[in-house]
């Protein structure tokens, strides 16, 4: 279902920091209602937080509180916005997608705008991913590199710079790895180290072209792959599994886990056996 955006006055100052996010929301109301949801209540919470009440941050965030009652309202059928297992599940396939396009083309000198952009949405929704709690090793590690990537990619555009694909390596580091040690503020390092945006806006590029399209076949080490244009994930025996179908299979993970806590083996073996049979078979288990 195509979203038709909330009528917002202009970002007030002290809630500058959640424009972006805003913008991404934006960019996603006729292709993904789900994303514009999240990335907006995410802004809404941000806000919350910044602002200092006045009448002009006030009214913003009141607009825009009222904008998400009346869409969750319209959009009750839809699992992915009102569970939340459901809509992590989906918002962080679509960061997965758009890190792995724009790390492919990267990879591959395939240096454009869509690429930059892919990288800066990738980590916007990564941000955003931690309205459903701490993000898990992987998410964390592609949201600095995707923050790192897009700011090494803008500087390299402003200056009129060829990049270098890849992730940056150190001297003596013959390994096509990020190096990822950590001095006391806890940042990756490298020894190029571009700055970062201070407000996650790119400076110098207002705007971007339309979000690129997925490739069938983008990097991964992991046993599914993507489908380009749907939200659907495929097993190594050709198996299509749907967005909501991977989040049945979270929930029943999370069962099992929290069978163990109270030493219910049976019942964490149970739902162990269903998850497995739904992400191998695309069936729930009778």
């Amino acid at each position: 279902m195509a979203l038709t955006g909330p009528d917002l006055p202009k970002v007030p100052t002290n809630l500058k920091s959640i424009q972006p996010y805003l913008t991404v929301a934006t960019k996603h109301d006729q292709r993904d209602s789900v994303v514009s949801y999240w990335c907006r209540l995410y802004a809404l919470q941000t806000g919350l937080k910044l602002s200092t009440k006045t009448s002009e941050e006030t009214t913003f965030l009141m607009k825009l509180m009222d904008w998400l009652e009346v869409t969750k309202k319209q959009l009750h059928d839809n699992e992915a916005i009102t569970n939340d297992v459901a809509a992590q599940a989906h918002v962080e396939n679509w960061a997965l997608k758009l890190f792995l396009y724009a790390d492919k083309n990267d990879r591959a000198a395939n240096f454009s705008k869509n690429v930059l952009q892919s990288f800066y949405t990738a980590q916007i929704l990564y941000d955003v991913l931690t309205l459903f709690g701490e993000l898990s090793v992987e998410a964390t590690q592609n949201r600095k590199y995707a923050q790192w990537k897009a700011a090494y990619l803008h500087n390299c555009m402003v200056n009129g710079e060829t990049p270098v694909p890849g992730p940056m390596k150190e001297s003596d580091d013959e390994s096509d790895t990020v190096n990822t040690s950590n001095d006391n503020d806890g940042e990756p390092k490298s020894n190029v180290q571009p700055e970062s945006p201070k407000d996650n806006t790119l400076p110098g590029v207002p705007d971007f072209p339309s979000i690129p399209s997925i490739p069938a076949d983008p990097p991964t080490t992991r046993t599914q792959s993507f489908e380009p244009g749907d939200d659907t994930y495929k097993t190594e025996s050709g198996t299509n599994l749907s967005v909501e179908q991977i989040a049945k299979a979270q929930k029943l993970i999370k069962w099992a886990s929290s069978a163990l806590d109270y030493d219910d083996l049976a019942t964490s073996v149970m739902n162990l056996r269903k998850a497995l049979h739904l992400l191998t078979t695309g069936q729930e288990s009778v």
